[in-house]
């Protein structure tokens, strides 16, 4: 009887990794220690960014919403008072598309904040 050697599956491992590696430079696409460590790296990046990109979608919409009811005479904070205060459940990222899109209902929004201070 034979002894089994790990030949096909380390080949499929490795392969693995090589193609995960597609659009990588030089050895970290080629080499399979380098490409290793270049994907593991990869995938902590990417991890991280995941979140990072929630938080920085939200200062995008914050900022617009500022700028938005800076012009139609209110501050960011006590705008957003205004509409907690009405009852108004509207997200950030609502908000922030009905101010670029829509400027007049969100002059409408305004008022209705400004009520409830």
């Amino acid at each position: 009887m034979a002894r089994a050697k790990p030949a096909v599956a380390s080949r499929r491992r490795r392969k693995k990794i090589l193609k995960q590696t597609k659009g990588f430079v030089g050895g970290r696409r080629k080499l399979i220690r380098s490409a290793t460590e270049a994907l593991h790296r990869a995938w902590a990046y990417s991890y991280r960014d995941r979140k990072v990109r929630k938080r920085e979608f939200r200062r995008l919409w914050i900022a617009r919403i500022n700028a938005a009811a800076k012009t139609n005479g209110i501050s960011y904070s006590r705008l957003i008072n205004g509409l907690s205060k009405a009852g108004v459940e509207l997200n950030r990222k609502m908000l922030s598309e009905i101010a670029i899109r829509r400027p007049d209902d969100f002059a409408r929004i305004v008022e209705k904040a400004r009520e409830n201070l």
